[in-house]
């Protein structure tokens, strides 16, 4: 990460937020979803957008899988990455197979790169935060906040292909 104080830029290329870095609000965002489970619905989403706008601080043999979840729910929603959450957490309690089922995200491209391609045209520095929270507007307009980060997540790691 680099220098905020020096630089007031997160190494997505964000600028600080009144939080802070994006790192910041992802932690407040997912301290704050643990007491809301109708916040807890987009965890993934945040988790899958935060470590492609920042994978130095991701495992790298996992994000490909990550942009394929963020795929799968712009392409079909919230209810279906559930789905194949779901199915996933299931398959590995049962100790059926090891590894990552792939099946339900044969239909989306692969992570392009390597390297990075920010700044994104939305980042979590962006999530307004008023006296109530992320969701003092409601789930909706959070769920919509977190879906426009998850596109410009998409949108950024498209043009290394371009």
């Amino acid at each position: 990460m680099t220098d905020s104080s020096a630089t007031g830029r997160c190494d997505c290329g964000a600028t600080a937020g009144p939080l802070g870095e994006c790192a910041d609000y992802f932690y407040a965002v997912l301290a704050e979803e643990q007491a809301d489970p109708q916040m807890y619905r987009w965890h993934a989403v945040v988790v899958c957008a935060y470590l492609l706008q920042h994978p130095a601080r991701a495992h790298e043999k996992y994000l490909d899988v990550q942009f394929r979840l963020l795929q799968l729910y712009l392409d079909k929603g919230l209810d279906a990455l559930l789905r194949v959450q779901a199915h996933q957490v299931a398959r590995n309690k049962h100790g059926v197979r090891s590894g990552y089922d792939m099946a339900p995200l044969a239909d989306y491209a692969p992570l392009p790169g390597p390297g990075s391609p920010g700044p994104f045209r939305a980042g979590f520095s962006g999530l307004p935060r008023g006296d109530g929270g992320f969701v003092s507007d409601g789930h909706q307009a959070y769920g919509r906040r977190i879906h426009t980060i998850a596109e410009a997540t998409v949108e950024s790691w498209r043009t290394l292909t371009a």
